[in-house]
């Protein structure tokens, strides 16, 4: 049995570090919005073992890669001794905050939930995704939402109105940021932690009923603070984008990816030109329509 599915990426148009939980983790809030880039994941039913392999050299093929550490819970949670073989097309950056990872594995817990004859509920699989990572979750859908605690709250918000129309610009320079060094660099930046709660919800509504110039002031990435004073080429991009037709720009999650909001196609693909003039080549220079089309992603 075969199996393929297209895994998309996301940028956060807030991402707000409300403080730190009993668990260790962080209380976050988050306007998340689907990107249609994709990566392919290609299954097959049965294998001796969970396998992965991937076209992109650098990549872990083993349980240090989401799709597998997926794989192996879902195994385990449904019973089952027979493996997988994974073949993963990478084309989403790593370490860029556009979620890859996290959307792999979600993928891979909707393609064998799907190949098994679907044995977990939604409950259940969003149980299996949380336990694996805080952007998971998100990723069993497909709509822009609210997300909440450590990521696992998941609400999906009304269409965001101010975005139709719009070019999506990423940048991705030649390097990545680890997360967990992101957030841990943010306990020496307590002022990027002191909004309080409540920005998600506020500006999902001002982008669903206003216009994108009066609510591009919230976008807001508390993990900016670290990684700027880290990594300031990233910061000089982002005024860059500000200066030369974005209407909104802002770091991805995590970092080292920059979104750029423009007004149309033709804006963003000439910002995109005038970054790599400025800038010099960036890994990743992209252009995407908004809303984004997400279309079925099984192929």
């Amino acid at each position: 049995m075969k199996l393929s599915r297209k895994s998309h990426c996301k940028i956060n148009l807030l991402l707000n570090v409300v403080g730190r939980r009993d668990d260790g983790f962080h209380e976050l809030e988050m306007l998340m919005l689907p990107v249609p880039i994709f990566d392919r994941l290609d299954f097959e039913l049965p294998n001796n073992d969970i396998g992965l392999t991937c076209n992109q050299p650098g990549i872990p093929t083993d349980s240090g890669n989401l799709a597998c550490r997926a794989a192996e819970s879902f195994a385990a949670r449904v019973g089952i001794a027979d493996g997988v073989r994974i073949h993963l097309e990478k084309t989403i950056p790593t370490e860029g905050g556009l979620g890859g990872g996290s959307s792999n594995a979600a993928a891979t817990l909707l393609a064998l939930n799907e190949l098994h004859g679907t044995p977990l509920d939604q409950a259940a699989l969003h149980e299996l995704a949380t336990e694996l990572g805080s952007d998971v979750p998100f990723f069993l859908q497909n709509q822009a939402a609210v997300a909440k605690g450590r990521g696992e709250v998941i609400k999906p918000v009304a269409q965001l109105a101010a975005l139709d129309g719009k070019s999506l610009l990423l940048i991705r320079p030649g390097f990545g940021v680890p997360t967990p060094w992101a957030y841990q660099a943010l306990a020496k930046f307590p002022g990027a932690k002191s909004r309080p709660a409540g920005q998600a919800d506020k500006l999902a509504k001002r982008l669903a009923n206003g216009p994108l110039a009066e609510a591009a002031e919230s976008f807001y990435n508390s993990l900016e603070a670290p990684v700027f004073n880290k990594f300031p080429l990233l910061k000089l991009i982002k005024q860059h984008a500000l200066t030369n037709g974005a209407e909104a720009a802002l770091m991805c999650g995590s970092g080292s990816a920059i979104f750029a909001i423009c007004p149309d196609t033709a804006t963003a693909e000439s910002l995109g030109r005038a970054t790599e003039s400025a800038f010099g080549q960036q890994s990743l220079v992209q252009t995407v329509p908004l809303p984004g089309d997400l279309p079925n992603t099984s192929v």
